[in-house]
């Protein structure tokens, strides 16, 4: 795929990855970030114990290998270049987490219902 077939795609990453396996927790936010620029319209839906990395105080102080940049940064260089977070308010419950308590670069906290929505109507979902 070269540039001109990027544009104007929906990229949905699914990211149930989360604290428990940090050497999978930079690249949907690396990635995001390179489609982003290819003007894709990308966007990480966290479920599962992804949400953890939504939560104040986890991904400012995981990194993905050791020594590596943290999570956070991967995040907020992907919000800099239009990824969108999405975190799924069924799954918040379940790790002892309120929407306050997320970290600000989370755009929407949202049900099941847009998450089907968002895959119905995507040109590619990548999960980790």
């Amino acid at each position: 795929m070269d540039f001109d077939e990027a544009e104007d795609q929906l990229v949905i990453f699914l990211m149930t990855s989360g604290p428990s396996t940090p050497q999978r927790c930079a690249t949907p936010f690396y990635l995001g970030s390179l489609l982003a620029a290819m003007d894709c319209d990308v966007k990480i839906f966290f479920t599962m114990e992804g949400v953890r990395l939504l939560q104040k105080g986890v991904p400012e102080n995981l990194t993905a290998m050791e020594g590596g940049k943290y999570i956070h940064t991967f995040m907020q260089e992907a919000k800099r270049a239009g990824v969108e977070l999405i975190g799924c308010k069924p799954a918040l419950p379940g790790y002892e987490l309120e929407p306050g308590e997320l970290i600000d670069e989370v755009d929407e906290v949202a049900n099941a219902g847009r998450l089907a929505d968002l895959i119905l109507s995507c040109d590619k979902l990548i999960t980790f």
